[in-house]
């Protein structure tokens, strides 16, 4: 009796897990133990003091707040202009898709420096908000406009495609049966581009949290106002504290990682949601 036997175009998978587990390993497991470790040789009164300090506190307060604020933002702005890209046609639409994507592509470096330049008190956009009282170079909100610049592509990218798959025949049923425009929208619209909405708003918040480049220029650096994080730890480092550097990696990566486990946990309760209303 001859045995059927499934042909796989990859190894089976014992091998395809060892190889999943040892890549994994080697790029993300073994580097994030490695400061945990280095962490752990602090006592508790040292690892306190390292990531209580009043500067530190106020890094993350900017870093996660500023973050935060930026991916709801992004959200916002990112579906609309996901819808305009996917429901019509104008002129220089392929050169607005394709500039959606320059923040992947630009060096952060450079991005930061191209934004302190336009939002600087003489530069182009800034030497237009300084009279009106509006100061975004060197400020808390500089630091907001970068992270907002190196997000949007990322909520765009997310819910572009679910857009192109939504029938507009949807829409015209809510319509036929006398729903008004926001009601389609959030009865019918919305519930199915929320799972991407949150996924594209993970992805944000989680590229600003830990961004670095394009915010180091336009935010100024000025203690207890405009220092994130990251800064932080670069700072320790500088300074050969390298137990300091890593306890407040620590803080940042649990925190990150609550803040990603609960917007992945809401995902997919209004995933089981919309398929128990479907």
């Amino acid at each position: 009796m001859n045995r059927a036997t499934t042909y796989r175009v990859l190894p089976g998978f014992g091998l395809s897990l060892g190889y999943t587990l040892a890549y994994l390993s080697l790029i993300v497991l073994i580097p994030l133990a490695a400061v945990f470790l280095k962490t752990f040789s602090l006592s508790f009164e040292q690892f306190w003091a390292a990531i209580s300090a009043p500067r530190v506190v106020a890094s993350y307060k900017l870093s996660f707040g500023a973050s935060l604020l930026a991916a709801a933002i992004n959200t916002v702005f990112g579906m609309m202009l996901a819808w305009a890209l996917v429901r019509y046609t104008f002129p220089g639409k392929r050169i607005v898709d394709a500039l959606v994507d320059l923040p992947f592509a630009l060096p952060t470096a450079v991005a930061g420096i191209a934004l302190t330049a336009l939002y600087a008190p003489n530069g182009w956009l800034g030497q237009i908000l300084e009279p009106l009282g509006i100061k975004v170079a060197f400020t808390p909100l500089g630091v907001l406009v970068a992270l907002i610049f190196i997000g949007l592509p990322f909520v765009v990218r997310t819910v572009q495609p679910v857009l192109a798959d939504l029938e507009t025949e949807l829409e015209e049923a809510a319509a036929s049966l006398g729903a008004q425009r926001w009601q389609t929208f959030r009865l019918v619209i919305l519930p199915i581009l929320l799972p991407a909405l949150l996924t594209g708003f993970a992805l944000a918040f989680a590229r600003a949290v830990g961004e670095y480049g394009s915010v180091i220029f336009i935010a100024g650096n000025i203690p207890m106002v405009s220092e994130i994080t990251p800064l932080m730890i670069i700072t320790k480092l500088e300074q050969y504290d390298y137990t300091g550097a890593t306890a407040i990696a620590c803080v940042m990566l649990l925190l990150s990682f609550a803040l990603l486990l609960v917007i992945n946990g809401l995902q997919a309760w209004t995933q089981k949601r919309g398929e128990k209303g479907s």
